[in-house]
């Protein structure tokens, strides 16, 4: 039996069959290439829609054994009992996790071997049967023993190899998480390996330590590389730690490969988690790529684990040594000891410097695990309109851990932002965006890519408004952010907006922190404002605003947002929507939503859900989707989709 037909039905209860049989049942001409389809769009599914129209069209074996659930169970096939209820079919909203996009990427690329592996079989069918003379020697009890040992070995080498295996693996592709997709090299099997720090290209060694076979792929560790990618140079890595920590994965690439595959990822994302068509879906721009691509890092996190056998039963053992400082290592709990981090900005890597010293002092006071926070702020210092004296003096700025803060003079010489770490969750750290100025809890959420943020504000400025109105269309005067935070777009966008901007989050700290900014930077409330709304009755708060004259702006966490807020979005149905967000998958399910104008299918609701149609909600239409690198080095990458109303 040949790979190519045990691959597509191994999850059936179909008997396996060979393909040359297959193409006797489907009663096809001689010309053995007139089954294949081209490589575009022949898939696994399609070929078992052809296999299952004409190999079970008069019997009633599909009716009985083929169809199947999820878990290859066999379904009742008898009648419903008597009070047996038809169960509705539960559709559950995805959450664009790192296991369901890498295995949207790993059946891609077993559709595209199986595509290759059907044409490259009949090829050489069709030169075996180009050559009927030794096919007559071979023929009889002779071949059927030569068969019946390949299918044997085949089967041998499908089957899963014992964890610790190690094995070379032959990289195929780059999944969306940043893991290479790799082939044992020289097998026949299209068992997928999930193996980090490769890249498209690469032969490397890789040890087996985890199966997932219900989906058809394995976890292996990177041990080596035998034979580099042309895209691989390791001298561009600057971190000893690289393919330990699991902080970066692209290290070896040339950045210009990195902005490449980001652009892929969100291509992808929009391809299986939007439930949109191709031609809804405009051509992704190209990714914009950070200003610096290491010593970018405002905030980092490492951790230390806790004594052995300390805090069981309420019994407290103090430290004996100083424990590993750092990150966790790719597929470990551990933490790896981390002395330096390149991709952080000096403050923060001086903080690290500090923190550990610290600790290697007073690690005997700890009886449990905790993680240090290191947050970069900047203390800005003009230089005195009258130019008179050539140096700045040092500011205090404690609460920082550094002892000198470091120094960074503007390019034109105009001021000096002085830097230092903090380390105190409830500290106020401070942030310059161009000439705004943002002061937040040091231990909350703000972006923590200083660099690009200027030219990431500059493109929503650049994108916010409609390029043009249609005729008799009024003029668009006013912003609502929602998830606004501490004010990011609601302040770096008013401007552009006669009728105010209006920031709404459901965090009163949040609102504090972001009328605070606002007062910062020279904005009062007919400029700038903000309100603290719950959830669900979020745009209730901004009822007054005339939808045709508003731009919403959303940012919300990694899940995206839920079904009750896009519900209130679409009935509030603002003339155009600008779609921020630090996860892509999300961001594509939830733009799905908004260019159908509808919830219920997505979020496992009711396909005609009773609360859509007290008021009309309106749909969508994108005009442009792009990346933003806010991590280089990193497989991650966030995404801007920019929407206007449709009316009808």
């Amino acid at each position: 039996m040949s790979a190519t037909a045990r691959l597509l039905f191994t999850r059936s209860f179909i008997k396996p069959t060979t393909s040359a049989s297959i193409r006797s049942q489907l009663a096809l001409p001689n010309n053995k290439f007139s089954w294949v389809r081209s490589a575009s769009h022949y898939t696994t599914s399609t070929f078992k829609a052809d296999f299952d129209n004409e190999f079970h069209k008069d019997n009633g074996f599909h009716k009985q054994h083929h169809q199947h659930n999820k878990m290859g169970k066999r379904q009742f096939n008898g009648k419903p009992g008597k009070f047996r209820k038809k169960q509705k079919k539960v559709v559950v909203a995805s959450e664009g996790s790192p296991e369901e996009v890498l295995l949207h990427d790993i059946n891609a690329l077993l559709e595209t071997l199986t595509v290759a592996d059907v044409v490259d079989e009949g090829a050489t069918e069709a030169q075996a049967e180009a050559k009927p003379e030794v096919e007559k020697v071979e023929g009889g009890e002779k071949a059927e023993e030569k068969t019946e040992d390949k299918e044997e070995a085949e089967t041998k080498q499908e089957e899963l190899l014992a964890q610790g295996t190690e094995i070379e693996a032959e990289v195929l592709s780059l999944s969306s998480t940043g893991d290479g997709l790799a082939r044992q090299k020289g097998s026949n099997s299209n068992h997928i390996y999930v193996v980090p720090f490769t890249v498209p290209g690469d032969v490397v060694k890789a040890r087996v330590y985890r199966h997932v076979p219900q989906d058809g792929y394995s976890h292996a560790d990177f041990l080596e590389v035998l034979t580099p990618s042309p895209l691989r140079d390791d001298s561009r890595i600057q971190c000893k730690y690289f393919a330990k920590c699991s902080g970066c994965q692209f290290q070896m690439l040339d950045y210009s490969e990195q902005l490449k595959h980001k652009r892929s990822i969100v291509v992808k994302a929009y391809k299986n988690f939007s439930n949109l068509s191709p031609e809804l879906v405009p051509e992704i721009l190209d990714t914009l790529g950070s200003p610096l691509q290491y010593g970018y890092r405002t905030k980092l996190t490492p951790h230390f684990d806790g004594p052995p056998g300390g805090n069981r039963r309420g019994f407290k053992k103090p430290m004996e040594e100083m424990p590993p400082i750092g990150f966790t290592p790719k597929g470990l709990r551990k933490v790896m000891d981390i002395e330096d981090c390149p991709i952080a900005t000096d403050a923060v890597r001086a903080g690290l410097k500090a923190e550990r010293e610290r600790m290697s002092k007073e690690f005997a006071s700890y009886t449990r695990g905790a993680t240090i926070l290191l947050r970069e702020s900047t203390k800005r210092v003009p230089k005195p309109a009258d130019g008179s004296g050539s140096e700045i003096a040092v500011p205090d700025l404690k609460p920082g851990v550094l002892s000198t803060p470091i120094a960074t003079p503007a390019a034109d010489g105009s001021y000096t932002d002085f830097k230092t770490c903090i380390t105190d969750n409830n500290a106020t750290s401070t942030e310059y965006i161009d000439s705004f100025i943002f002061q937040n809890p040091a231990g909350s959420f703000f972006q923590n890519n200083n660099s690009i943020l200027s030219p990431f504000t500059d493109h929503i400025r650049q994108h916010i408004l409609p390029p043009s109105l249609p005729e008799g269309a009024k003029p668009i005067k006013n912003l609502i952010d929602a998830y606004s935070g501490s004010g990011l777009f609601t302040i770096t966008q008013s401007s552009l907006f006669p009728g105010g901007s209006i920031g709404i989050d459901i965090a009163d700290k949040s609102i504090d922190f972001a009328r605070r900014n606002a007062r910062l930077n020279g904005l009062d409330e007919s400029q700038c404002k903000f309100i603290a709304a719950d959830a669900p009755k979020l745009f209730e708060s901004v009822a007054q605003l005339d939808a045709d004259e508003t731009v919403v702006v959303l940012d919300p966490p990694r899940k995206g947002c839920d079904a009750s807020f896009l519900r209130q979005l679409m009935q509030f149905a603002p003339r155009r929507v600008v779609y921020v967000s630090c996860n892509v998958h999300t961001q594509a399910r939830d733009v799905g939503v908004l260019v159908r104008g509808r919830v219920g299918d997505t979020f496992g609701e009711a396909f005609v859900d009773p609360t859509e149609g007290e008021k009309k909600m309106s749909r969508y239409v994108i005009e442009s989707i792009r990346g933003f690198d806010f991590f280089p080095q990193t497989g991650h990458v966030e995404g801007v989709a920019i929407l206007n109303r449709v009316d009808e």
